[in-house]
């Protein structure tokens, strides 16, 4: 399970556009105390053409191998999505939900087909799924549970792509593995020019946002877009990253696993 990564790459050695990405996943101190992994989840690769395409997932707590299920989830998606050689232009709102829909289907499939290999209870394996897929002039998305996926563009304006999605009853979300999962997943087309992204488990959605409308908390993001756009030592920014995480501002208000995933658009 990837826990945590960085790094910074050139995607077209022509124009000098690139990427910085920084992430990680963390046991809240809940899980800590009773000796439980971190049932969170990311990953995240780059498409040709100065494309990223992340995922995060949150393995519910009440599942007994739902770290397995975040896990799979995550990977599965990403991967769809770099399967498909040529993504849709950007006009094309039909040909980019058709492909989060795939990725969203993929993953689900994959989980069931892990839950089946171990003969155990697919809901065993159930997480949530975020999903963004980033060009320089287009972000797409969807996301089945809570948690969200947040952005800024070159004007400085932090906007929520995605919200918290909550199920039948008070405090509980979707899952992956739920019947109605795909149908009701939440998809986001936006176009403009994209700065900053944020990925974020629900351990961290009380801090980052305004709730119930699920809008984003300023003072939260501001400071974390700026420390991604301004790294130059992807090895210390790592470690500086986690120790927010550990924070005593962030464990005061969740002892939640917590994930995290940063990402600012450089030319």
């Amino acid at each position: 399970m990837s826990t945590e990564s960085i790094r910074q790459q050139p995607l077209t050695s022509s124009n000098q556009k690139f990427w910085k990405v920084v992430s990680s996943s963390i046991a809240g101190t809940s899980h800590q105390k009773k000796g439980l992994p971190c049932q969170d989840a990311h990953h995240w690769q780059l498409h040709s053409d100065n494309v990223l395409v992340a995922a995060v997932a949150d393995g519910a707590g009440s599942a007994a191998k739902s770290e397995i299920g975040a896990d799979l989830a995550v990977n599965k998606a990403v991967e769809t999505v770099l399967q498909q050689d040529l993504l849709p232009n950007s006009e094309d709102e039909a040909g980019w939900k058709s492909l989060l829909v795939n990725a969203l289907e993929a993953a689900k499939l994959s989980v069931e087909a892990e839950a089946n290999t171990r003969q155990v209870p697919v809901r065993d394996l159930a997480s949530t799924l975020l999903i963004a897929i980033a060009t320089p002039e287009l972000v797409v998305t969807a996301q089945i549970g809570d948690g969200a996926i947040v952005i800024s563009d070159k004007q400085n304006e932090i906007i929520a792509l995605t919200t918290p999605q909550s199920g039948e009853y008070i405090n509980q979300t979707t899952f992956l593995v739920s019947s109605n999962a795909i149908d009701t997943a939440q998809t986001n087309i936006w176009q403009g020019n994209i700065a900053n992204l944020a990925m974020f488990s629900d351990g961290l959605q009380m801090l980052a946002l305004k709730m119930p409308a699920g809008t984003p908390h300023t003072p939260f993001f501001n400071p974390l877009f700026s420390f991604i756009s301004q790294i130059n030592d992807l090895d210390a920014a790592i470690k500086e990253l986690k120790r927010f995480l550990k924070s005593p501002r962030v464990a005061q208000r969740s002892d939640d696993d917590l994930t995290i995933l940063l990402a600012s658009f450089q030319e």
